[in-house]
């Protein structure tokens, strides 16, 4: 199987049920890694210090805490404000024992164009003084910064350590571009690679709507996730991989089946080729 070496991570949109059901169904299935989201440590009984004693109950570590959205190029109206978000969520992150948090490229319409360089060095710096990283992702319907190609032209004009990127399959296929947009990219700049699949593309009108609720398990669509994966093989990607599956259906069913099922797929998947 490739990637034998990598961390393989369930994000904990997909299952349902309770904080707790869904860590202990994300270890019962196999996976080493979670990606958190901010409403389930809110949701968890005991907060931050709950999450953090149940992650280590079950021999879980977090890829990242998520998410902090709309932060690079904020209007001044509300600038102030995401900034104090930032902060909050980085000492979260923090708290929690996690060593990085996800910050996807802004959607706001009223997104400032040339300030978003400005905003991810602050993000990254204050980052820098908790011992944490910024893992930067290109999402399909970001104002400025849509594709992963883009997000590390900026990624590399900062030049900042502990700034690297998201790789998603969904956005990387979803706006039919390929792995040419990983070209030049060293692999230690990649913090994670998220999977997910979709049998048909949607509209423009449609695309939100099927990112947050439709997408597949890898292996159950038409994206091209075995040429991406031969090219991080190929290139000695070493870092979390895994799966962020928006699923209505695979969320209603019980989170032990569906972090089962996302196990098996993710394993189908990496073993294909090898």
């Amino acid at each position: 199987m490739r990637f034998n070496e990598n961390a393989l991570f369930l994000n904990t949109v997909l299952p349902g049920g309770t904080p707790e059901e869904k860590v202990r169904a994300a270890a019962e299935a196999g996976f080493s890694q979670l990606e958190l989201w901010q409403q389930d440590v809110e949701r968890a009984p005991g907060g931050v210090t709950g999450v953090r004693r149940l992650l280590q109950a079950n021999a879980l570590s977090l890829t990242d805490y998520q998410v902090l959205l709309d932060f690079d190029g904020a209007p001044d109206a509300i600038r102030p404000s995401k900034r104090a978000e930032a902060l909050q969520m980085l000492d979260t992150a923090r708290a929690l024992g996690a060593d990085t948090l996800l910050a996807p490229a802004s959607t706001d319409p009223h997104c400032v164009a040339g300030r978003e360089a400005e905003d991810l060095r602050w993000l990254a710096r204050e980052a820098a003084a908790r011992d944490l990283r910024i893992a930067f992702e290109a999402m399909a319907w970001s104002r400025h910064i849509n594709n992963t190609a883009a997000a590390w032209g900026l990624v590399q004009q900062l030049n900042e350590p502990n700034l690297g990127l998201v790789v998603d399959a969904f956005h990387l296929f979803v706006l039919r571009r390929t792995v040419d947009d990983l070209a030049g990219i060293p692999m230690e700049k990649i913090f994670l690679v998220q999977l997910s699949d979709l049998q048909t593309l949607p509209d423009r009108q449609q695309l939100v709507d099927t990112a947050r609720h439709r997408r597949l398990l890898p292996g159950e669509g038409n994206f091209p996730l075995d040429t991406l994966l031969d090219y991080l093989a190929e290139k000695g990607y070493r870092g979390p991989l895994g799966l962020e599956v928006f699923n209505d259906a695979l969320n209603r069913r019980p989170p032990g089946e569906t972090a089962g099922r996302a196990m098996a797929a993710l394993k189908r998947c990496l073993r294909r080729h090898a």
